[in-house]
């Protein structure tokens, strides 16, 4: 005891500490109190591990470079560009759909100053900030109305509150989905103050099982797209129209969580993904899809459909809480636009997973091609066809033809170059598959073979980050 006492006292005093810190020029730029904040917690911090008899450097300098380093991380963002060579096109660790060109200009543009947000240049009075996508996703989709949240959990959310509060939702058991991140539509249900009532089973559910199960106080029948998982074999549900008309027989709004939207008709290896439209056309009333999946826009969630529905949905207290803020209401507007002027491939989703494979075959030569100088260090670079997935929940079992580079380094294992090139300045994202590093070059910009040419190259040379 005696000893860490003693040891306890020789901790530098604040005031020394603090001498040492604002002489650093690494720590110009944050505040005293700050500084001193952090410096008292280094101390407390050191003082526990005495009391635990763990060895300790109590040195000034020691010290004020643990509260440098904590400073100079909290001064840099995490939040920085990637490079996606995984082929996984809406990857939800990486951001889901990048933006296309004008979406990304009238971001830019709204971030610069004020906007029309919510003002009308026309009256001179206060607009609707929803007013400058309606009318859009309304031409797009046949939709009487539309209005827009921050998510399509939050879109399920508002809908259920709005339609089905202290009432039932009539829901297939096939169709109980669990969304990401342990959120599932029985929670969203609940949450919205809804009753669920589940009918069918796993695989089978036929329309006589909804008929059975509405009452006088059904007020929904819920269809949730299959969008992130396949049930095969064995399987039934009701077809769309005759769901619709057993609904509307009984004065019940049908609405659909199509989970991840898309405008464009895609077809691949036997897996039709519904389009907006066709759902509404076949008479569905309410539909919510996500902004930034298929559809390549921002994050976003879309209540499309009746306009009766909608204007109820408008009024609600909890509209406010789930709004679009203005960036993603830019990013969405822009990516609409390019969708009505038949602009649709500018959106870099839909041009990735429309990538023709002799397309893809050639970047990846291409990229072989800059890599290829580093077989003067043993790097074994070869063009190998791959399978690339459309990710984020979508298209699920669905894989596209494609095309990338294998490393294989004769010093190093996968594991150390995939860690090696993860932490490059501009992290670039790789797979491993059988001892081999794959950049599959469906996502890579023009730009992006560079930035990996020169990770490469670093990584050979021994220049670690």
């Amino acid at each position: 005891m005696k000893r860490n006492w003693l040891t306890m006292r020789e901790i530098p005093a604040i005031e020394r500490l603090l001498g040492v810190a604002l002489n650093q020029p690494d720590l110009g730029s944050f505040s005293r109190e700050l500084i001193v904040d952090k410096l008292r917690a280094v101390v407390n911090e050191a003082r526990d591990k005495i009391r635990q008899d763990q060895l300790i450097d109590i040195s000034a300098d020691s010290l004020v470079d643990s509260v440098k380093n904590e400073l100079t991380a909290l001064g840099s963002c995490s939040l920085r560009k990637v490079v996606n060579a995984t082929g996984v096109v809406l990857h939800t660790n990486l951001g889901r759909a990048p933006l296309g060109k004008r979406a990304i200009g009238m971001v830019n543009e709204m971030m610069s100053g004020y906007s029309t947000l919510e003002y009308s240049v026309a009256t001179g009075e206060r607009g609707s900030r929803y007013a400058h996508v309606v009318d859009k996703l309304c031409a797009l989709t046949g939709a009487e109305d539309a209005i827009i949240v921050n998510n399509n959990a939050a879109a399920v959310l508002l809908v259920l509150s709005v339609l089905a509060k202290d009432r039932e939702v009539i829901v297939s058991r096939g169709q109980l989905v669990e969304i990401g991140g342990s959120f599932r539509i029985p929670d969203v249900l609940k949450q919205s103050g809804a009753r669920l009532v589940e009918v069918g089973t796993t695989n089978k559910t036929h329309l006589s099982d909804f008929q059975q199960a509405i009452t006088e106080q059904t007020a929904v029948i819920l269809k949730v797209h299959t969008s992130n998982y396949r049930i095969v074999g064995f399987t039934a549900q009701p077809e769309d129209k005759a769901l619709v008309a057993l609904a509307h027989q009984n004065g019940i709004p049908l609405v659909e969580d199509l989970g991840s939207g898309t405008f464009r008709k895609i077809k691949v290896n036997g897996w039709q993904e519904p389009t907006v439209s066709e759902c509404l056309a076949a008479g569905i009333d309410i539909v919510t899809f996500s902004g930034d999946k298929l559809l390549g826009a921002g994050q976003a969630g879309i209540i499309a459909g009746k306009k009766q529905y909608i204007e109820r949905m408008k009024k609600h207290p909890l509209m406010r809480a789930l709004r679009i803020d203005k960036l993603s209401l830019a990013a969405l507007a822009g990516t609409l636009i390019d969708y009505l002027l038949g602009r649709g491939l500018d959106i870099p989703v839909q041009r990735m997973l429309n990538r023709p494979a002799d397309e893809l075959r050639e970047q990846a030569n291409e990229l072989a091609d800059l890599l290829q100088p580093l077989a003067a260090y043993g790097w074994r670079i070869e063009v190998v066809p791959l399978l690339s997935q459309a990710g984020g929940g979508t298209l699920p079992e669905v894989e596209f033809e494609s095309f990338g580079v294998s490393i294989v380094t004769p010093k190093h294992s996968a594991a150390f170059v995939e860690e090696a090139l993860r932490t490059h300045c501009i992290p670039i994202i790789v797979r491993i598959q059988a001892a081999r590093v794959l950049l599959d070059v469906r996502c890579l910009a023009a730009e992006d073979m560079a930035i990996i040419e020169t990770a490469c190259t670093r990584v050979a040379k021994g220049v670690m980050p």
